[in-house]
């Protein structure tokens, strides 16, 4: 079975918790998918939230990626707690977390964005979830210190709030880019002739990753595992609960009320069609939902598939650039032995999760061997990657 904590008094240094690396691994996967797509199946349009047109595999695709950036941020948050917890307290996990909050904001000004056209000066600069991690983390850094149960009022505040503010729009400046990066998705020219495009507005992020760290207690060393499945398990039902009522009502929780199908599965497809950009309350509520409940279940996972998806979870960044220079690498091999001028897409939705498979394997054998080197490294910069 595989290995979480001890529940009695845990060696020095503490180990990693292989449930959390095993979650980050399965959304690494997910994630991998979603990119091949972008990358290899780009003749077909992803709206957010998706149309009623696109086809059903698409749909149920694109849905699994839903799960990744809100379990991704929620864990950030977690880990947070557990660094503070082995480094001293708040006050260390604050230092870490600005330092490595605007290393993640470097990175995706310049690694991240190359990554995905190879091109030093890309017409259009993404800010996306790399940035908006970094950024969440900055806000965390501040927030570390509030009292526990001021944080879990902050985070449901704004993770159930903040689509009160969706009529808001700011015209003018300062403002309007201060608003934009918070709430709204928004296009900039910049002086220099490049565009900037806020994918990932931060404010729901803010409001997960303090939810995260506030979940933190419940993974200390001494608590009772199976006390803690229970609690993960019955907030996750709370949860999907919760986003079951709001979602049925139409009233509140999401931009994009919900319509019947033309069968009961196109109904059902329609009921979990939600809001990413920003999340809506219902978005979060959904996938939080099940992400619990997986980590929960995830702590008696099997040793092997415990270990090939903590492989990927424990050293996820490295991963994210590394698949992002294969798949954008390999389309323009493909390009280039086809003879063609634009991308290479795939044929179907079945081709693309192949190959998504396919491209998993080298990624996990390089990131295992990376996590080797990170263990193994006593150097200071090593924890920031």
């Amino acid at each position: 079975m595989t290995q979480t904590l001890s529940t009695g008094d845990s060696p020095s240094p503490r180990p990693r918790i292989r449930s959390i690396d095993a979650l980050r691994g399965l959304v690494m996967l997910l994630m991998l998918v979603d990119h091949t797509r972008e990358s290899f199946y780009s003749t077909v349009p992803v709206p957010d939230p998706l149309g009623v047109e696109t086809p059903t595999a698409l749909f149920v695709t694109r849905l699994t990626a839903h799960f990744c950036a809100p379990v991704f941020v929620l864990l950030t948050g977690l880990g947070a707690w557990l660094y503070a917890e082995k480094r001293g307290g708040p006050a260390a996990a604050s230092d870490f977390l600005w330092k490595r909050g605007l290393f993640l904001v470097v990175l995706e000004l310049t690694l991240v964005n190359i990554a995905w056209g190879f091109d030093l000066t890309p017409p259009m600069l993404y800010l996306q979830v790399i940035w908006v991690i970094g950024l969440a983390m900055l806000a965390l850094a501040l927030l570390v210190h509030l009292p526990r149960p001021a944080l879990v009022a902050l985070g449901l505040a704004i993770v159930l709030g903040h689509n009160l503010l969706d009529g808001v729009h700011v015209t003018s400046e300062p403002g309007h880019a201060l608003w934009a990066v918070l709430h709204e998705r928004t296009i900039f020219d910049l002086p220099w002739g490049q565009r900037l495009r806020i994918s990932y507005p931060l404010l729901p992020w803010i409001g997960v990753i303090a939810l995260g760290y506030a979940l933190g207690p419940w993974f200390a060393a001494t608590m009772d595992g199976a006390k803690r499945r229970r609690w993960l398990v019955r907030l996750g039902l709370a949860a999907l609960t919760l986003f079951v009522l709001l979602r049925a009502t139409n009233f509140y929780g999401d931009l994009h009320p919900w319509r019947a199908g033309g069968d009961a599965l196109g109904t059902a497809l329609q009921f979990v069609n939600l809001t990413k950009y920003p999340p809506s309350a219902d978005f979060v509520l959904a996938t939080l939902g099940v992400g619990l409940i997986v980590l929960a279940a995830f702590e008696r996972l099997p040793d092997r598939a415990a270990t090939f998806l903590a492989v990927l979870g424990g050293a996820p960044l490295f991963f994210y650039l590394l698949h992002l220079y294969l798949l954008n690498g390999l389309n323009q091999l493909c390009r280039l032995l086809l003879g063609v001028a634009g991308p290479v897409n795939v044929p179907n939705v079945a081709a693309l999760w192949l190959l998504a498979a396919g491209i998993a394997v080298p990624c996990w054998f390089a990131t295992r061997a990376f996590g080797r080197i990170k263990r193994r490294s006593s150097a200071w910069w090593m924890r920031y990657l």
